[in-house]
């Protein structure tokens, strides 16, 4: 099954998909994936979730492509029912543990909660989700409590040089070219 302390419990974890329900009598389980490509959550181990409310280390035996869905075999786990057991817990890694990033890419993770500032100064407010529309990512800000133009959320493009003129993460801010009234 899954074991404990066989590795560090992550300390800053970092969800990456979920354990779906199990697939066949032999403790294949589904998952859905949270990263950009659904295969990517494979290149990030280890694997841990909580369950019965303490960290387990998820080894994995194998996984596979089964029509549009991914589909994994943990170790230990070899009927349905201990599959079953596994069901809707949450994938985390130690985010730590993530590669370093190009000088202009960024996790999601690393965006959320910077302040977003235009280029006349006026702060905007800060960054709490982040959607991915197909042509580009947009930034969702919360805008501050007294917004001078009444605004309570404002959906920003992420399109570098164009909208997204610096990310700062040392300070946690966003310069972005954009109207505070739109």
């Amino acid at each position: 099954m899954t074991k404990t302390n066989s590795a560090q419990p992550p300390a800053n974890p970092l969800v990456l998909g979920k354990l779906g329900a199990p697939y066949g009598i032999r403790g294949w389980l589904k998952v859905f994936s949270s990263t950009e490509n659904a295969e990517s959550i494979f290149d990030y181990q280890p694997w841990f979730i909580q369950h019965a409310g303490k960290w387990q280390l998820v080894e994995l035996e194998s996984w596979r492509h089964h029509n549009q869905d991914l589909i994994i075999k943990v170790k230990g786990i070899d009927d349905r029912d201990a599959a079953a057991q596994l069901t809707n817990a949450e994938i985390s890694v130690n985010a730590a543990d993530l590669p370093a990033l190009d000088n202009d890419d960024y996790y999601w993770k690393d965006l959320m909660g910077c302040k977003v500032v235009n280029l006349q100064g006026y702060e905007m407010g800060k960054v709490i989700d982040l959607m991915e529309t197909g042509s580009n990512d947009v930034l969702v800000v919360k805008a501050n409590l007294k917004d001078a133009f009444g605004a309570k959320e404002r959906l920003i493009p992420f399109l570098d040089e164009q909208v997204i003129r610096k990310v700062d993460l040392d300070t946690s801010t966003i310069e972005v070219d954009w109207d505070p009234g739109f």
